[in-house]
């Protein structure tokens, strides 16, 4: 059974079990032991299974090693140590393997000082980086402590030679657990788990992850069934041991009517004061366009400050070269600042940060503190976090989602299960390594919490298609991996093959590459594959400045049609940003009807924002932001919450549109929109336009729809098949109908040496696909496709809990009709503009829309003396902003005649600077503009340097 340990052990029951050379090497590094220390190391000992949740640089590491190298180090001076591999560490991470034999092997060498001789305690990586030399080293000689990764730990199961020293395996360490449960990669490890649990006997289980929820269920993914019944897994939950540091910060006090210019500046002038107080800082951004683009900023801003040496980017784009570069640098304290997109989220040490800059919301509760835990990587130093929020949905956002870190409310993680394709590969696994039979692989199966409710059915298609049942798919040369027996029940191997086969193919990260995007056949740019996942026929998108329909793809071309006169539909960003956490988005709706209820009982400003500052933990200047944000929708429209979604229209151009607010995150919206859109077109017979966010979605169609009576339509328990139809010709259904196919090996990435490229696989799985439905139209493999695009991509659970409630009268429906975009309609309808203007034009466009939505206040007010006010307000402001534009512009007329005027200086030199002087960039930083000018212009006169300098200073 799963339960929770409340009470740690003492100092001295831990010294009792302590070897003597392990107890003097201890405290030689460490004062006392920690709280996961206390509560985690008597458990290993005495061989339980157990889950350790606790923040970033909480010592879980050591807590989960301290037992083990107890042991082993007690066994070795007893001349006891055998040749076999008596612990398993695995991470999803081969950085962090690296990191942990590092951090394993050091301790050895000074335990082995200590101990005052050669223990000979091995420690041995086993990833895809290993040589071959190694690996055959390894497999004569087995390291009693085996570092490696999921797609390893399933290659030497299936590997006679080196799973015999496997069989007296005693722990497996699992790190980093919270990140591994939550996709494929984590559901190949429970197999894999349960496969090691079957060769070894008994291990002990011992999972450490970050913070997480429900910790029940975590624990549950790491130790499985027993004959049935939950194994015996203690929880030890210190996830909020280290003090918390967190704000959010706004760079300006007005997040709406700030110009960009302003906004841009103030944003990193914030930045880098605080870069300046700390000794090194690590930002996150939200996609690794902004990463470059924050370093880069950072750099030409001040130039006195950051160079190559000691600023840097990291994600996933960059070699893993540059990569390991930034992170010894980081490691070595020759770093001031490294800028990241996810990379650097999970635990590898890298070194003392002492401040993590957010730009932009996280996402999630569990993502902010995971972040924000890489400031202060050790016990007793404080995580501090700074989220810097540039609009105002992003400071609803972050306000509520720090009110919730500081509360301990955690997002729920989500864990897939009966994932197909991945059970296919498993098998393919457990019939190379030996014969075994129908039974035995299906009870071992069960036993993974991901299939413990597996339908026999699915097991058994997923058998008939590995042993080649299906005759008419040889046609597309996929032919039998295994034999059955059916009489005897009897399962092996087929083919000499095998094993290469599924050494080269084994793993569950999709391949992916970028789409050429043709007109005709004309190429006009590139798009990545996450990006065509969301395109639907008929969206709009922007690709080199211009404006393209999307008509279909295949393969990796993406045929479109030029000359289009709608606005875009989907942003060129929308592919990486990460999706709002449901469990964060119903927070935030219980606050929108909190405020609400305030303005409802007419309480006055004073006592709204007193309100604002006591349930939210923001400081004054945000919670005026957030007044006057919710004051302006309540007034303008309604407020939609947790009990009510808004459906607001309004007429743009032309067109008619209609904006669901349903802040549920953008994985529930996908699928309601596209629910809701299908029952449209099935119902008005025409397809219509939908643009999706975190905080809703709309709808754009040339003539009136109905929404509210197509959301009537849809009935919660006939949501699936709804879904299934949605989905059934989309791009995102053939590119996971791919990605499973090979998973399930389908189709193989890797043939004897030869490796197919991701348009070569694309295309065999378009034909593939039409293959399958012909055999079955739910066949397995078919099947797992739709199932990862709607619960694991999309969130079809939560959006059938949405139908139900509102089926219940829990969530009640109004529409609205404006002549506006409602406040909080801004940043959806804006998005697919956001690509065709300027960032300065579209944030003038905003704040126009902004000042009408006021004009229609004041105008149901009455044009009331107050409202009178905020109109002269806005006028006045309005002038200052185009009085100071044009002194600049005549600066830079003056400027550029200078320029053009100065003696001794070289004519291109001349031209070229004029062409800065008109660039945009110049206007923003001319000094930073002229760097790659840098030799030209030391060549010149000093009175001509100081000239320029002034004048340029004065802009």
């Amino acid at each position: 059974m799963i339960s929770y340990k409340r009470k740690p052990n003492t100092k001295k029951e831990l010294l009792q079990i302590l070897n003597p050379t392990i107890k003097n090497w201890f405290f030689s590094k460490f004062k006392n032991f920690s709280l996961p220390q206390l509560f985690g190391v008597m458990e290993i000992h005495s061989r339980n299974n157990i889950l350790v949740s606790a923040p970033t640089g909480a010592t879980k590491t050591l807590t989960g090693f301290l037992s083990v190298l107890n042991e082993l180090v007690d066994s070795a001076e007893k001349g006891m140590l055998e040749d076999k591999v008596y612990c398993v560490y695995i991470s999803p991470l081969k950085a962090l393997n690296e990191d942990i034999k590092v951090n394993l092997i050091n301790p050895l060498k000074e335990i082995e000082e200590i101990a005052g001789k050669k223990l000979g305690i091995r420690v041995g990586v086993r990833t895809g980086d290993t040589s071959t030399y190694d690996k055959a080293k390894m497999t004569k000689k087995p390291p009693h402590i085996l570092i490696t990764t999921p797609e390893s730990l399933a290659i030497l199961l299936s590997t006679s030679k080196f799973s015999d020293h496997l069989k007296k395996t005693e722990w497996c360490i699992v790190d980093e657990v919270h990140s591994l449960a939550e996709n494929k990669r984590g559901v190949h490890l429970s197999l894999s788990l349960e496969r090691l649990q079957r060769l070894a006997s008994h291990i002990t289980r011992v999972g450490l992850s970050a913070t997480v929820a429900p910790l029940e269920e975590v624990a549950k993914y790491l130790v499985g069934y027993e004959r049935d019944e939950e194994r015996n897994c203690k929880i030890i939950d210190v996830q909020f041991i280290k003090n918390l540091d967190l704000k959010v910060l706004s760079p300006v006090p007005n997040l709406i009517d700030t110009t960009h210019k302003d906004m841009h500046d103030k944003m990193y002038e914030l930045i880098h004061k605080l870069i300046q107080k700390h000794k090194t800082t690590l930002i996150f951004t939200n996609t690794r366009a902004a990463t470059e683009r924050v370093v880069n900023n950072l750099k030409d801003k001040f130039l006195k400050f950051y160079n190559e040496e000691n600023i840097g980017a990291h994600h996933g784009s960059l070699s893993k070269d540059h990569r390991h570069g930034i992170e010894q640098k980081l490691r070595d304290g020759k770093l001031k600042v490294a800028v990241s997109s996810t990379s650097l989220e999970l635990g590898i040490d890298i070194g003392n940060i002492d401040l993590v800059i957010l730009l932009g919301s996280p996402k999630s509760v569990a993502r902010a503190i995971q972040r924000c835990g890489r400031a202060g990587h050790q016990l007793h130093k404080t995580t501090k976090g700074r989220i810097i929020v540039l609009n105002r949905d992003d400071l609803v956002e972050c306000s509520v989602l720090l009110k919730s870190a500081v509360e301990k409310k955690i997002d729920t993680i989500h864990i897939p299960t009966n994932c197909l394709d991945v059970l296919a590969q498993q098998i393919y696994g457990m019939a190379i390594y030996e014969k075994t039979t129908y039974k035995n692989i299906l009870s071992l199966v069960r036993k993974s919490y991901n299939y413990h409710n597996l339908p026999e059915k699915d097991f058994r298609q997923i058998i008939d298609y590995l042993a080649g049942k299906f005759s008419s798919l040889e046609d597309r040369n996929i032919y039998a991996k295994i034999w059955y027996d059916e009489e005897s029940g009897m399962i092996g191997k087929r083919g000499r093959l095998a094993r290469m086969i599924y050494m080269t193919n084994i793993g569950t990260i999709p391949d992916e590459s970028y789409i050429k995007v043709k007109v005709g056949t004309q190429v006009v740019g590139e798009i990545d594959e996450g990006f065509l996942e969301k395109l639907r026929r008929g969206d709009v998108f922007v690709l080199g400045g211009s404006k393209y329909e999307f008509l279909f793809a295949r393969g990796m071309v993406a045929q479109v049609r030029a000359s289009i006169d709608r606005p875009p539909t989907i942003p060129n960003w929308f592919s990486e940003m990460l999706p709002l956490s449901f469990d964060l988005s119903m927070d935030i709706q219980r606050f929108r009807r909190l405020m609400e209820d305030k303005f409802r009982k007419k309480l006055r400003k004073k006592e709204v924002i007193s309100f604002i500052l006591d349930y939210l933990h923001i400081d004054k200047n945000a919670a005026l932001s957030l007044y006057t944000y919710f004051k302006e929708q309540y007034e303008f429209s309604l407020i939609p919450h947790d009990k009510r979604i808004l459906i607001e229209h309004y007429d743009e151009n032309g067109s008619k549109m209609v904006v669901f607010h349903t802040l549920f995150g953008r994985r529930v919206n996908d699928c309601l929109s596209r629910a809701v859109a299908l029952a449209i077109s099935r119902v008005e017979k025409r397809d219509i336009e939908i643009g999706i966010d975190d905080n809703g979605f709309y709808l754009r169609s040339s003539k009136k729809v109905m929404p509210l009576q197509a959301l009537k339509l849809l009935k919660a328990d006939k949501l699936d098949l709804v879904m299934s139809a949605a989905i059934e010709k989309t791009e995102v259904l053939k590119r996971r109908f791919r990605h499973c196919a090979t998973r399930s090996l389908m189709i193989l990435r890797n043939y004897m040496g030869r490796n197919k490229r991701v348009g070569r696989q694309q295309v065999s799985s378009m034909i593939l696909l039409n293959a399958v439905k012909r055999i079955d139209n739910n066949f397995v493999i078919l099947k797992e496709a739709r199932r990862e695009v709607l619960e694991d991509l999309m969130d079809i659970e939560n959006t059938r809990k949405i139908l139900k409630m509102i089926e219940e009268g829990k969530i009640k429906v109004e529409e609205v009709h404006n002549v506006l975009p409602s406040p909080f309609s801004f940043n959806l309808v804006m998005q697919g503009h956001m690509d065709l203007m300027r960032i300065e034009d579209k944030v003038e466009f905003l704040k126009n829309i902004h000042k009408m939505v006021l004009a229609k206040i004041s105008a149901k007010k009455g044009m009331t003396k107050e409202s009178f006010s905020e109109f002269d307000y806005y006028r006045d402001w309005k002038n200052k902003e185009e009085e100071e534009i044009s002194k600049k512009e005549m600066k830079l007329k003056e400027l550029k005649i200078m320029a053009w005027n100065l003696k001794r200086v070289p004519g291109f030199v001349k031209r070229e600077l004029i062409k800065l002087i008109d660039g945009e960039d110049i206007r923003q930083d001319v000094l930073s503009g002229m760097q790659k000018h840098r030799d030209e212009i030391e060549k010149w006169p000093d009175e001509l340097k100081s000239i320029i300098f002034k004048h340029l200073g004065e802009l």
